[in-house]
């Protein structure tokens, strides 16, 4: 009697969107992968320690009660539950997030709209962007960017070759511009120069033709006029990019006190816990700006060492979903690892002002509870994908 086959087949000539099948036996998760995300995790629970006591400590709002530890009690906790979130999302077969794709963009929808409703959303410094839990607060916009993700694989897989027609692309259209207005109404500039680019990002991975970037491209340039023409707070962040040291003690101050953590760290850095301008001088140091803390203490070196572990993260990403079984899965592990890619670059050159300063966290560093436990999920598909990979005899 021939043995059982349990290998799934897949179409030769391109990647196939099969049917799992929950009898076939799944292999281990991408070790490698896993070990960097949590080096990168235990690294990033312990600078935001550091970071964050002296705020902590000193808080004349009294949210943290004086207690040093507040912060890094708080994100250790979610970091435990986060690790765990990745496992449980490893275990879930590539075929279960394509069937909820849709259910994921429209529950990010429906949080959009809710967060501009006063009562429901949490307004600071004239921004609705969060919706208070009670014991945290979190940003529906963080779910829509995985929301695309997921939803655009699975239309790109849906449509197959006809991304050369235009009616083929006003489900992509109408996703982005119903969330990017509710953005707008936030108003939260950052998230929506990322779902941007993350919809741009997995069209071209779905093989639309050049000639509809340099479209988007120009629209993408009459948006960020109109957000520079409606928005004083846009055109104030630009005049303090291009010359922070003008207005060093209003509108270039985080810039400046950035640079200044960066500079103090010199090669070898001050040491961890020494840093200086953390002590209230840096705003938002245990979030935005950590990476500036882990410059000025841990120096050149130190940055460099966490910045490569992050190259290799993603650079393994990648060749994880190039080598998936289906064409699912790779759009939404290089969704993923480019979305992970773009946090990174967009947060350390807002860090040392290459770019003008947004709300863009580090991930995997910066506080945040929900924040982590969803950058843990999406690392848990990729390693989800992982085990879906054959294994060489």
């Amino acid at each position: 009697m021939p043995a059982k086959d349990n290998t799934v087949t897949y179409e030769s000539s391109r990647l196939a969107d099969y049917t799992y099948d929950n009898s076939i036996e799944r292999g281990a998760i991408d070790l490698p992968f896993a070990l960097m995300t949590l080096l990168l995790l235990t690294v990033g629970v312990i600078m935001v320690l550091s970071a964050s006591f002296a705020r902590a400590y000193y808080d004349p709002t009294n949210e943290t009660g004086g207690n040093a530890t507040y912060y890094f009690v708080r994100q250790a906790l979610f970091a435990l539950c986060g690790v765990g979130v990745m496992f449980v999302c490893s275990r879930f077969p590539m075929g279960f997030y394509r069937h909820i794709s849709g259910i994921v963009v429209a529950v990010s929808g429906v949080l959009l709209v809710l967060v501009l409703i006063p009562g429901i959303g949490e307004r600071v410094n004239g921004a609705s962007r969060w919706i208070n839990l009670g014991f945290t607060t979190f940003q529906p916009s963080e779910i829509a960017k995985i929301g695309v993700i997921m939803y655009f694989s699975a239309l790109i897989c849906r449509n197959k070759e006809r991304l050369t027609d235009i009616r083929s692309l006003v489900p992509f259209a109408v996703v982005l511009g119903v969330i990017c207005l509710l953005l707008v109404a936030e108003p939260h500039m950052s998230a929506i120069i990322i779902i941007l680019a993350i919809g741009l990002v997995m069209l071209f991975l779905g093989g639309l033709p050049l000639r509809w970037f340099v479209i988007g491209g120009s629209v993408g340039a009459a948006l960020l006029g109109f957000g520079y023409a409606m928005f004083g707070y846009v055109r104030n962040r630009f005049a303090a990019w291009l010359n922070p040291f003008a207005d060093a003690s209003d509108a270039g101050y985080q810039i400046v006190q950035s640079l200044y953590s960066i500079g103090s760290g010199g090669l070898l850095g001050l040491g961890l816990g020494n840093s200086r301008q953390k002590y209230l001088y840096l705003p938002e140091e245990h979030n935005d700006f950590i990476f500036s803390v882990v410059c000025e203490e841990l120096g050149f070196i130190g940055a460099m060492l966490i910045l490569v572990l992050f190259a290799l993260l993603i650079v393994r990403g990648y060749w994880l979903s190039m080598h998936a079984r289906d064409r699912y899965s790779a759009l939404v592990g290089a969704g993923i690892t480019t979305h992970l890619a773009m946090q990174v670059i967009l947060n350390v050159a807002v860090c040392t002002n290459s770019i003008p300063c947004t709300g863009i966290s580090l991930p995997l560093f910066s506080y945040g509870g929900t924040a982590l436990l969803l950058q843990m999920a999406e690392l848990g598909i990729i390693l989800s994908l992982s085990r879906d990979i054959p294994e060489k005899r």
